[in-house]
């Protein structure tokens, strides 16, 4: 096992790492930004390096200065969290190269299933179902052919990249031109490749992902579905498993196709295959491959029992997977729902600002993953997640009450957020019969506004001008020109 392992991140997610780490006797360095050096993540760990300012390219994406503060921090491993370097196979074989080991799959894995393009090849030789569409064209011509081949609507997508960069959607011939000039503007200069692929828009889509789990001596399996739908900006919002929508039959078939999919590309340690599933003929179709450890894992967490975190160190260790299909079954009903510093009734556009106030909701069944605390700021430098708060219960209708609770008990003040509209969600009759697409949300929620503030927000409000000056709630606004920089209409994370 390892002695010291370095997280190459930041907030909720490198807390729960380092707890991880706690429980296997392992010691923890933290690394943070000039923005960070009051976060949480850092007085937590046993040791810290700060690797430079607030931009992400000049520390959580700096591949040379991560690996260097491993180095010096005298580390055996790194873990990557999620966001940021996690899916760069750039990162994996320096960290290899350093003589460190990387916890997550290989730098092969990882490349082979980053395109887009080139991951749908493989998924087809793999007999994966895919959905309709053409890789590598190049000209407008080629395009134009394959979308009446294919039959409007048709999505424009990114071969690299994601978080709905490079994406459009095209309802018919005379808009085409432009959907893919723009797409490849787009795509160019938030991942410095401009190639696209063009597949076919299946409007009233379910997002359906598998979680799977491989070690190095050849064991893969899956942990069984997360549903994902509910999204905006093509962002997840709320996840919950199991999913409603399938069948015991459909459920096995997808998870059996997860397997094959993440078997093609020899993956290990852990992963999720993403899905597109079509709840009018009943047909799925891969979507795209996360290689790395997702944010929504605490509810797969929540019904097998199976620490995600701690096996993912396990196996990068040399360890063995215990678990056969079997073995792994689901135990009731877990939903996370994402608390976000931002406005829903302003376009969902972040919010800055000092936590006046931070309440984290307590109870059986009840988990809050979280890197702020009363008195943090949240600065336009990094994703607005604030929380993810995650409840299991026996049933999914005992779920989503307690979810009502817990983010009735849920209290920030300092920032906006998005906690009145997750409630409106799942107060939404839609929801409860778990009829919910990707578009959903855009559908329905477009004239949705904050309900009026109660009088301990305003008293709170109040108080915070005196408490922490200059300090109000106020929608971010930023001309950092990197690409991956959150605080944009468009952000370019992969949740």
């Amino acid at each position: 096992m390892f002695n010291r392992i370095l997280i190459a991140n930041r907030g909720e997610i490198a807390l729960r790492v380092m707890r991880a780490c706690r429980e296997l006797g392992i010691q923890t360095v933290a690394v943070y930004s000039e923005a960070d050096r009051n976060s949480p993540h850092v007085h937590f760990a046993d040791e810290t390096v700060l690797l430079g300012g607030a931009s992400p390219r000049e520390s959580y994406l700096n591949v040379d200065r991560l690996v260097a503060a491993a180095t010096q921090a005298r580390a055996d491993a790194i873990h990557p969290g999620y966001g940021f370097l996690s899916e760069n196979a750039s990162f994996a074989a320096a960290v290899d190269s350093a003589g460190l080991t990387f916890i997550g799959p290989s730098a092969e894995s990882i490349r082979a299933m980053g395109d887009k393009a080139q991951s749908k090849i493989a998924m087809k030789k793999a007999g994966v179902p895919t959905v309709p569409g053409f890789e590598g064209l190049e000209s407008e011509k080629d395009f134009r052919r394959a979308a009446k081949e294919i039959g409007y609507p048709v999505l424009i997508k990114a071969s690299a990249g994601g978080g709905g960069k490079g994406m459009r959607v095209v309802h018919e011939d005379s808009q085409l031109s432009e959907a893919i000039e723009s797409a490849r503007r787009e795509a160019l200069n938030s991942f410095g490749d401009e190639g696209l692929l063009i597949e076919k828009y299946l409007a009233d889509a379910h997002h359906i992902e598998f979680q799977v789990f491989g070690d190095r001596h050849g064991n893969l399996v899956h942990l069984f579905e997360r549903e994902c739908s509910v999204q905006r900006r093509h962002q997840k919002i709320i996840e919950e498993t199991p999913s409603a929508l399938l069948t015991p039959e459909i459920r096995e078939e997808m998870g059996q196709a997860a397997v094959a999919a993440a078997r093609a590309v020899d993956y290990y340690n852990a992963g999720t295959i993403e899905f597109i599933f079509d709840p009018k003929t009943r047909q799925y179709y891969f979507l795209e491959m996360n290689t790395r450890l997702q944010v929504e894992h605490p509810v797969t967490e929540a019904v097998t029992g199976i620490d995600l975190v701690q096996w993912q160190i396990r196996i990068a260790a040399g360890e063995k997977f215990p678990f056969s299909q079997k073995d792994i079954h689901q135990h009731g009903h877990a939903i996370e729902c994402r608390v976000y510093a931002e406005d829903p009734a302003n376009g969902f556009m972040p919010s800055t600002g000092v936590l006046l106030q931070f309440g984290e909701p307590k109870g059986p069944g009840i988990r809050v993953d979280s890197g702020f605390v009363t008195g943090s700021e949240v600065t336009h430098f990094y994703d607005p997640l604030l929380a993810k708060l995650i409840v299991h219960a026996g049933d999914r209708t005992a779920a989503m009450q307690r979810m009502q609770m817990a983010l009735r008990e849920f209290v920030v003040h300092g920032v906006v957020t998005n906690i009145d509209f997750m409630q409106a969600v799942l107060r939404h009759d839609d929801f409860a019969k778990g009829n919910v697409s990707t578009r959903w949300v855009e559908e329905n929620f477009k004239e949705w506004q904050t309900p009026q503030p109660s009088t301990e927000s305003l008293i709170a409000a109040a108080l915070a001008d005196v408490a922490f000056p200059g300090s109000k709630a106020q929608p971010a606004v930023s001309n950092e020109t990197d690409p991956f920089n959150p605080w944009k209409q468009m952000n370019n994370y992969r949740n």
